[in-house]
Order: C-alpha cells, then sequence, then structure tokens
C-alpha cells in the first residue's frame, strides 16, 4: 500500500480506493485510545490541535472554517462508531500531506463498517457513515495486521485565495449509484 494519502474512486466491493496519491510532505501525528470513557472528545480535541498546528485552524474564510469544522465532526463519528460497532478504537492517526488530510480510526474488531440503507432523519443513530459518505472526499477500510481494521477518511482542505493552490474534485457518489466526479448517474 503507497503510504501517502491519495484521493480515489470507489472500488470492489463498495470501499472506495486509492488511485491518485498526492504529493507533497507528510507528517503524521497518532494519538493511542482505550476503552475509558471520553474516547470521542479526546479525538476531538487532538484533531483541532492537529488542524491548529497545520494551519486549517484558524480558518480564513467561511470555506476554511466549514473544512475545519466537517473534519472534526467527521472524526467524532468514525470514532463513536469504532465505540459503539465495534470493540472500541485503540488509535486515532491523522496524516496532512499538502493539501490533503487523512483521519483514521483502528479498532480490534474484523467486521468492516456497512453503510446502511438510508433510514428517517428523525430516527437517532445509523447515520455516522452517512455524514462521513457525504463530507468526505473518499472514504474505506482495511484490515489491519494481526486483526482488526482501519477506517479512514480523505478530505481537502479549500483552497484560498493566496496559495493558488488546485485541487482533484471530490468524488460524489449519487444514492445508489457508482462513484461519479461531477455528481451524475453513470449511463
Amino acid at each position: 500500500m503507497d503510504p501517502r494519502p491519495a484521493v480515489g474512486a470507489k472500488g470492489p466491493g463498495g470501499q472506495r480506493g486509492r488511485d491518485r496519491p498526492v504529493a507533497g510532505r507528510t507528517e503524521r501525528r497518532r494519538l493511542p485510545l482505550d476503552a475509558a470513557s471520553g474516547a470521542v472528545a479526546r479525538s476531538r480535541e487532538f484533531t483541532r490541535r492537529a488542524l491548529l498546528a497545520w494551519g486549517w485552524l484558524p480558518a480564513r474564510d467561511a470555506d476554511g472554517k466549514a473544512a475545519a469544522e466537517d473534519v472534526l465532526l467527521m472524526t467524532g463519528e468514525l470514532v463513536t462508531n469504532a465505540c459503539q460497532h465495534a470493540v472500541g478504537p485503540y488509535a486515532l492517526e491523522l496524516t496532512r500531506c499538502g493539501p490533503l488530510l487523512r483521519v483514521a480510526v483502528c479498532d480490534g474488531d474484523d467486521r468492516m463498517p456497512v453503510l446502511r440503507a438510508r433510514c428517517a432523519p428523525a430516527r437517532p443513530g445509523g447515520h455516522g457513515l452517512r455524514v462521513v459518505d457525504r463530507l468526505a472526499a473518499v472514504w474505506g477500510s482495511e484490515p489491519v495486521p494481526g486483526g482488526g481494521k482501519r477506517v479512514w477518511l480523505e478530505t481537502l482542505r479549500p483552497p484560498t485565495g493566496r496559495t493558488g493552490l488546485t485541487h482533484p474534485e471530490p468524488v460524489r457518489r449519487p444514492a445508489g449509484g457508482d462513484a461519479t466526479r461531477d455528481g451524475g448517474e453513470r449511463a
């Protein structure tokens, strides 16, 4: 597996794949987690501090603020899923490479996450992966050597007027369809 983050398209088996590595210096941070309560809050705070160190916060504009808030929300959703549907998370991994951020949560459960069929918006629970699927550029899961899994997501920092950065367009997946670049249905 290429250690660099990538923007990918949805691959076989419902998992989104890694097909375009992003160039740049890679920085990593890891937060060990245990069964103690507060894993979600600790993970969000750890992520917030990393976003501060990596220049995502304080945001320079509304798009930057929204992107940072989305990262914190998605981090909380991945950790919550590991707490509720697995044996609990044992690590949060953050990787930054240029404008791309990868958030991964590792747990000791071999069962891969399943994106549930749509449920009633007012119904509590069952929306976490839908939130991640909607907000992340790509996401997926992979087995961890020795048992367990890593559920990950990747997102791009929005360009600011000062950097001149250009980003690949995120993959958008219509309900019940294959991934497309423009959000439309495939023929």
